[in-house]
């Protein structure tokens, strides 16, 4: 039960309504078995015209105050009145214990619906808090898979069963009370046949758990396989594979169409095997209670016939919960997927009392700093100083570290030696948030969101007035394109921006970053995959953000970094060169050779 433990854990909030579903769940079950018991004085007097005398066993005090009073109205009012009082006595009690049921449900239906969205909520708020390298470990298909599909399979499979974690078993040790007040030998033979049935289906039930998590992993590489499908359909359609995807996509449908109906085959044989064991043990009770009323005379008929009654009405909770266990069973393997969300290790932690920063005035410098992910080391032994109002340039082949050194300063990841300081203070003292306001970012994919032009440029900063916005555009030399919408600032964007050009997408993310003013750019070879127009025009608004602040340029075309006050070339993790353009240009050195090889393409 420890893999759920986190529901349990979330259902320590609602102890107050957990309760009140206990008590009307209670009397819910107990109207129910007393209605039923009303058969055994109805059965009587329709048939003996008798008082319906209490069990033998004379412990039922229930039958035995209901067997009383009708016996009066039978002696002041006649049979039929008693008959009459024993309808209304069933319609009543039915009544009330629907209405007891129904209260039941609707103060539980809230839990279950919150308890899945606290899930949904913790799970895309540690999404949120892990570090950047996590997810490069992961497919995203598979990670939207556990989020949407495991999710899903919790609710239907665990929290669709709670009502049943207290309903059935309570109703099934009250039913079985009942039955004991009424024939100890019938109810003990019952007892000795239930582990029988609960022995048949714990067998069947046993491999859900591990063929649900097979089901989950085709799942996500199903989904991974669509959305690579969905990023990549011009690249797709440009180099006409979309035969190969097609058949790729096919052979992980049809893997996981089949462990779909492997579970199915287990899941769906629980329901009907339970049935027939219950219908074989309630044959059994049948023979063996009437082998009591017939030879041994131990019971009345009409008490047996009563008893059977309440005893069917014990089936159908046994098989709920037979089928609550399979379900639990299946629904134990999507919860273990999510633990191990849940539980991933978050690399990048804040310490207690952590430092505000409120202004950069000083240096960012990185003292002998190395990081390594995994066994791989990305950087080792950085010394660099980046002095307040200037620009740093790292250059350097694919792989070298310059990705990974940028990333440090806004702690994306955490060195693995060394130091990172703001003002000599050491950013792991520092609070993420106030680190991360002195820094704005504009990567060489421009990411961009569903939503709004004004509200992609206001990402940051959500209470900048429109004068505010459009005065950022004009500087990122997005205005005019912008007005040229029919919305103007109110369109639109499309998925990921797609109604927008390169150009058009990077210019609002440099309006994004001019809008919230920050001491600090981050630039990660921001007009790489621009054309040259395009290039021309962001550049040219690069270069007004980039005034009077610090800024770290990660440089593709080295042709946009030659005034830098800096340049630093990375080799294998390594600073292998440092200086100007022109200073660099006289070394003849691994600089040059990237200028003259861009020159020459």
């Amino acid at each position: 039960m420890r893999s759920y433990a986190r529901i349990f854990s979330y259902l320590t909030a609602y102890k107050a309504r957990i309760a009140l579903y206990f008590i009307f769940i209670l009397l819910s079950i107990l109207f129910s078995i007393v209605s039923i018991g009303m058969l055994m004085p109805f059965l009587q007097l329709i048939f003996t015209g008798k008082e319906a005398l209490p069990p033998i066993s004379g412990n039922n005090y229930i039958l035995y105050s209901v067997n009383h009073f009708l016996q009066q109205r039978v002696e002041q009012e006649g049979q039929l009145a008693a008959l009459a009082i024993i309808c209304w006595l069933m319609i009543l009690l039915i009544a009330a214990k629907n209405l007891f049921l129904y209260l039941a449900y609707y103060t539980l239906n809230p839990i279950k619906h919150q308890l899945v969205n606290q899930l949904r909520e913790d799970l895309y708020d540690k999404v949120l808090q892990l570090p950047i390298g996590y997810f490069n470990e992961k497919r995203k298909g598979d990670l939207m898979s556990r989020m949407t599909n495991d999710v899903n399979e919790v609710e239907v499979s665990v929290i669709g069963a709670l009502e049943g974690w207290i309903r059935d078993p309570l109703n099934i040790v009250l039913t079985l009370v009942f039955l004991f007040t009424i024939s100890m030998p019938l109810t003990l033979f019952i007892l000795i046949l239930i582990p029988v049935l609960g022995l048949v289906i714990g067998r069947i039930t046993r491999s859900l758990k591990k063929i649900s998590n097979e089901v989950a992993q085709k799942f996500g590489e199903t989904l991974g396989v669509l959305d690579e499908t969905l990023g990549g359909l011009r690249v797709i359609k440009a180099f006409g594979v979309e035969s190969s995807l097609r058949e790729k996509f096919k052979q992980g449908n049809d893997r996981l169409r089949i462990a779909r109906n492997r579970i199915g085959y287990r899941r769906d044989l629980a329901s009907p095997l339970s049935e027939v064991m219950g219908v074989a043990l309630f044959t059994a009770v049948l023979y063996y209670g009437g082998k009591l009323v017939l030879q041994e005379q131990l019971l009345e008929a009409s008490v047996f016939i009563g008893f059977l009654g309440i005893f069917y009405n014990m089936i159908n909770p046994a098989k709920a919960l037979s089928t609550s266990f399979s379900n639990m069973r299946k629904g134990s393997a999507a919860i273990g997927r999510l633990e191990e969300i849940l539980h991933a290790p978050i690399t990048v932690e804040e310490v207690a009392n952590a430092v505000t920063l409120t202004e950069f005035t000083h240096s960012i410098e990185f003292k002998n700093v190395r990081f390594s992910y995994g066994d791989v080391l990305i950087l080792d032994g950085i010394d660099l100083v980046i002095p307040k109002g200037k620009t740093i340039a790292l250059v350097g082949a694919s792989g070298s570290g310059k990705s990974t050194l940028a990333d440090l300063v806004p702690r994306f990841h955490d060195v693995s030696a060394g130091e990172v300081l703001i003002d000599g203070i050491n950013i792991k003292n520092c609070s993420l948030r106030s680190l991360r306001s002195l820094m704005s970012i504009v990567t060489q994919e421009p990411i961009v969101f569903n939503d709004t032009i004004a509200a992609n440029i206001a990402l940051g900063q959500p209470h900048a007035t429109d004068e505010e916005i459009a005065k950022a555009a004009r500087i990122a030399n997005a205005h005019s394109f912008i007005l040229e919408k029919e919305e103007g600032y109110q369109t639109n964007i499309g998925d990921r921006g797609t109604k927008l050009s390169g150009g058009e997408r990077q210019r609002l993310t440099i309006a994004r970053a001019l809008l919230k003013n920050p001491p600090i750019l981050i630039l990660d070879e921001a007009t790489s995959s621009l054309d040259t127009e395009s290039e021309r025009l962001v550049q040219d608004a690069i270069n007004k953000m980039m005034q009077q602040r610090t800024s770290i340029v990660i440089a593709h075309r080295l042709s946009t970094i030659r005034h830098a006050d800096e340049i630093i070339v990375l080799q294998k993790g390594k600073i292998a060169e440092r200086g100007k353009h022109e200073e660099l240009i006289a070394q003849n050195g691994i600089y040059k050779k990237l200028v003259e090889w861009q020159a020459v393409r």
